[in-house]
């Protein structure tokens, strides 16, 4: 029997479902005190992986985030032994991160001796060429702040990094990259979207997720 999709309240969802969605969100974003709260409220059998393990991820992450690229390094490699050697991107992006805060820091000997040590191997690959580049030319600004590249320094791209890495510490572990819910609102947007296209603007108005939290 083929389903409208206008009826979707009439789909039933079960509460197990949720709150394995729930519980999918805290643990992908280090939430530990709240996912066991919420386990044990509901009464849920544990996830078959480690909550433990969320309290030394959200430490990593937060060192990513405040700049101190080594320790972060030091824990990555204690949490998730031979990721960063088989995950190149992320090493090089983390690398990279850490070379920009010593050009900001005014460290430049060091940044050069870093990048000389750490980077070079990276040029050869015309994958990390551009950013490599961008990283470099740094140097050559008194203030990188206010240079072209200073994207680079910004929190945000800190938050990128740890974002990326986030994701390959789940992968490591066997765990999803992305929350259920996250992919459950990425299908819904899609989902709608395709029905925009197929039937019109006035059967499907275009899909706004802040509209649909207002319904």
């Amino acid at each position: 029997m083929d389903v409208d999709p206008r009826q979707y309240e009439q789909i039933a969802i079960s509460d197990k479902d949720i709150q394995n969605i729930v519980v999918s969100y805290l643990v992908h974003n280090y939430f530990n005190d709240t996912a066991e709260s919420f386990i044990a409220s509901v009464k849920m059998k544990p996830p078959p992986y480690n909550l433990d393990d969320m309290e030394k991820r959200k430490e990593t992450l937060r060192f990513v985030s405040e700049g101190n690229v080594p320790r972060a390094i030091e824990l990555t490699e204690e949490l998730a032994p031979g990721l960063l050697e088989k995950n190149k991107d992320m090493h090089f992006d983390l690398l990279c991160l850490h070379f920009v805060e010593l050009v900001c820091a005014k460290k430049c000997t060091e940044a050069i001796e870093f990048a000389q040590t750490k980077l070079t191997s990276f040029g050869k690959v015309q994958k990390y060429v551009s950013k490599l580049e961008d990283s470099m030319a740094m140097l050559a600004y008194e203030e990188p702040r206010n240079s072209p590249m200073s994207h680079l320094l910004s929190a945000d791209h800190r938050q990128q990094v740890a974002d990326s890495l986030n994701r390959a510490l789940l992968e490591h572990k066997g765990q999803p990259r992305y929350p259920a819910l996250e992919r459950l609102l990425q299908q819904a947007t899609l989902a709608r979207q395709y029905l925009t296209q197929e039937n019109g603007k006035d059967l499907y108005p275009p899909f706004s997720l802040k509209d649909f939290f207002k319904s």
